[in-house]
């Protein structure tokens, strides 16, 4: 079983959804003998945002990096990506790597009866931190990164939340915690395959 490890948080040390998404992986990894887990950085290796000469292939380099970010997530059964919430979306980072995942014809195709997704049978943890708290209207987050994977065809998304965490130093432990607390685990059918 292959698990896909993403942060795009510009934080550092003092991330929260690092914090969070580390700790899934390891909790994974514990209870899955054989875990494979590749690891990405989107603020350490941030891959180009999508440009016209991205799509014509004009540089070598870049369309073979965008080959491998894009066979790394197929080749995934778990995706566990960290997500802060930056004004009231997702990093600039996370966007640029979504854009060489959802790519028509390898993990999403239309048809007459319009999209289909073609990248289902994944599961995709997303760590959420949020220095408020938030619903309708102002969160574009959860929305969007459910809109995009259910269009990619996976329809198992989980969001880990730690909301209010710039409210006081007791609301950021709090909040830690009970995302902590919310993890999910691998499903039975996952830890009999392992």
């Amino acid at each position: 079983m292959k698990l896909l490890h993403i942060d795009s948080s510009a934080l550092g040390q003092n991330s929260v959804t690092r914090e969070l998404t580390a700790t899934i992986v390891a909790q994974w990894s514990s209870s899955l003998d054989g875990l494979q887990v590749d690891y990405r950085d989107l603020d350490r290796e941030p891959l180009p945002h999508l440009t016209g000469q991205s799509l014509a292939k004009a540089d070598p380099a870049e369309a073979a990096e965008a080959e491998r970010t894009l066979q790394q997530f197929l080749d995934a059964d778990v995706v566990v990506i960290g997500a802060p919430m930056y004004n009231f979306s997702i990093p600039s980072t996370l966007k640029a790597w979504i854009d060489r995942v959802a790519v028509a014809g390898r993990t999403f195709r239309y048809t007459e009866n319009g999209p289909q997704g073609l990248a289902g049978g994944k599961r995709v943890i997303v760590a959420s931190g949020r220095g408020s708290v938030h619903g309708a209207p102002t969160d574009f987050q959860e929305s969007y990164l459910r809109q995009v994977f259910a269009f990619l065809g996976i329809d198992e998304v989980e969001f880990v939340r730690a909301e209010g965490v710039a409210y006081s130093p007791q609301h950021r432990t709090d909040a830690i915690a009970a995302a902590k607390a919310s993890i999910p685990r691998p499903a039975a059918p996952l830890l009999q395959a392992a």
